[in-house]
């Protein structure tokens, strides 16, 4: 177990942090209407919906807004049924890239998505032809100042983590898909609620690019970030800090 990270593992959040919040909103109400659809409405009784919960209360959802997504997808009131759809692929630079969707129009997202990679100069590939690339894990994230990098690992290690990966503004621990619930109350018992806590594809390993193919990947990501239908996406490169910064200006 490691307790500092060498890398930074490579979920585009850059877009996500971008948008308008009421993308943002659309994008947590699919989730959270799924998530009470495919289990228990009740967040204490259904970690995936918990975790939705989780990611409203922090971009500031509405609980009234809250809680007719969970009725809506309990039963309670009428709307679309989405379907979760994961497409792969190749971005620029032969990057791997991950694409998590929820939909009520298969065909829709999937022309948005082949577009993006087509338009990037990537490629839509069969469903797992790059997930052998990744780790499904869970991660729980608390903010830097919640405890040391070494507190921190220590605790993890005792509720069970696979890893943590710390720096100067998160903790990210890291647990298998099977001992994620079981890590997650641990930790939300020795430090309160996590500032985020769900499922995600993890990068065996990460290949460094240059500024070049970091700037297309980067167009490719906020592409797919930018529709309503994507949740989640995720790709196994790194990019030095300098080159972040020179992107960022």
């Amino acid at each position: 177990m490691a307790g500092h990270s060498q890398f930074k593992n490579i979920m585009f959040r850059k877009g996500a942090q971008d948008k308008k919040r009421g993308k943002v909103f659309t994008k947590i109400i699919r989730e959270i209407t799924t998530a009470a659809r495919s289990g228990l409405p009740d967040p204490a009784a259904n970690p995936r919906l918990r975790a939705a919960v989780l990611a409203a209360r922090q971009a500031n959802m509405p609980k009234d807004t809250v809680e007719r997504a969970i009725k809506r997808g309990a039963g309670g009131e009428g709307g679309e049924a989405y379907d979760e759809v994961r497409y792969e692929g190749y971005g620029p630079g032969g990057v791997a890239v991950i694409v998590e969707a929820l939909t009520d129009n298969r065909n829709r997202t999937a022309s948005e998505v082949r577009a993006a990679f087509t338009k990037s100069s990537g490629a839509l590939g069969e469903t797992n032809s790059v997930s052998f690339m990744f780790d499904r894990v869970g991660e729980i994230v608390y903010p830097a100042e919640t405890a040391s990098a070494d507190d921190m690992l220590e605790a993890a290690i005792d509720c069970g983590a696979s890893d943590v990966e710390s720096d100067d503004e998160r903790h990210a621990v890291l647990s298998s898909v099977e001992d994620f619930n079981a890590v997650r109350d641990a930790l939300e018992q020795r430090f309160g609620e996590a500032q985020s806590a769900r499922l995600m594809w993890r990068p065996k390993t990460t290949s460094p690019v240059d500024e070049d193919t970091a700037t297309s990947l980067f167009k490719l990501l906020e592409t797919l970030e930018d529709s309503d239908d994507v949740q989640n996406v995720y790709a196994n490169f790194e990019v030095a800090e300098d080159v972040i910064t020179r992107l960022s200006a």
